[in-house]
């Protein structure tokens, strides 16, 4: 294992780690809290366990037996679980940098002020599908690593390509995913059936040209063919580009509703409670109340700007920056100099 960053993110350390596994993935982790140095089992002839239990005895005069204290240890460690998100980026940021995992997402959000209580898992892909084995061989590592993780919260988004990975990978483990969602992406697993056991939320552009609309209804197409979908949304937003609906990683919406799921739900319902679309989504960036973000080269880009046309100047740089194509680029770009804001202007 090769520790090659730290970073701070929300306060707390973020890692990347290289070379964890033989043709595994290069990937950021994320951690509200320090990892335990071992993980303890609570087994009866733990002798630090049970001296533990003698001074609670003890000071608070009050008795437990074993069986009591092992149950106050285990509702201790289940409130101070925590779920875990898997962040996959789209095809733009695959590579070996892993810098460029940076760029947009879920960890880019944190740093610019998004509070999320959860640990966050963000690899990058070298080229290609993502691959669902792996992505779960990194899952599997961090369960074992951080033992306050809940893995009946476990949760996976993504865009374009990680769009793609966001379905792929549910497909393959539905009884280890809590629940998904896909932005502006597609499937190519051919378990499509097995999307049905999971609560999944299908959000993409109709204006999208880098990846068409197209590549979202086929799934859904499919999942109905192979039974009607119970736990299923599927949003169709009428407009949006491919870049557009990036504005998703930055809401808090986006976060309550997967947090929303647990394994252990019965039935595993959808949380069709939490509203996600034209009303909210275009306020992202603005909602987040930051005044800069992380550039590529890793410094701090501040907008000192006040009025409105400056703060509308951002955003859309931040789409130009996170246009995952060549032809979502020239769109946003296209609209850039549309309302009148380019770069000769500021």
């Amino acid at each position: 294992m090769l520790l090659t960053n730290n970073l701070k993110v929300a306060g707390q350390q973020l890692h990347s780690y290289k070379n964890l596994a033989p043709g595994g993935y290069h990937f950021w982790f994320y951690s509200p809290e320090a990892p335990p140095p071992t993980i303890v089992p609570m087994l009866p002839e733990d002798k630090e366990l049970r001296r533990r239990m003698e001074i609670e005895q003890h000071f608070h005069v009050r008795s437990y037996d074993w069986v009591n204290w092992q149950e106050k240890e285990e509702n201790m460690r289940k409130q101070q679980q925590k779920p875990l998100v898997i962040f996959l980026h789209g095809a733009s940021l695959c590579g070996r940098d892993i810098k460029q995992v940076l760029r947009y997402g879920t960890l880019d959000a944190m740093d610019r002020g998004l509070e999320l209580n959860a640990f966050v898992l963000a690899p990058q892909n070298p080229g290609g599908a993502w691959n669902p084995e792996k992505l779960m061989s990194l899952i599997e590592w961090a369960s074992r690593t951080h033992n306050s993780i809940d893995t009946t919260r476990i949760y996976v988004l993504g865009m374009s390509l990680g769009g793609y990975g966001a379905l792929d990978l549910p497909a393959a483990y539905p009884h280890r995913i809590a629940a998904s969602m896909s932005i502006c992406g597609g499937a190519i697993t051919k378990e499509i059936d097995n999307l049905n056991k999971v609560p999944i939320w299908i959000l993409h552009g109709t204006a999208d040209v880098a990846v068409p609309i197209n590549c979202s209804d086929r799934v859904v197409a499919a999942m109905k063919r192979k039974n009607t979908p119970q736990r299923l949304i599927y949003s169709r937003l009428k407009g949006y580009d491919h870049s557009y609906p990036a504005r998703l990683f930055y809401m808090q919406e986006t976060y309550d509703w997967l947090f929303s799921h647990r394994l252990t739900d019965p039935n595993r319902p959808v949380n069709q409670d939490i509203y996600i679309g034209p009303r909210n989504i275009p306020m992202a960036y603005r909602r987040m109340g930051r005044n800069g973000h992380m550039s590529f080269n890793g410094q701090k880009e501040v907008y000192g700007h006040s009025n409105l046309e400056a703060q509308e100047f951002a955003i859309i740089q931040d789409s130009i920056a996170r246009a995952d194509s060549i032809e979502a680029l020239k769109e946003s770009r296209k609209y850039a100099n549309r309302i009148g804001l380019s770069n000769n202007k500021h």
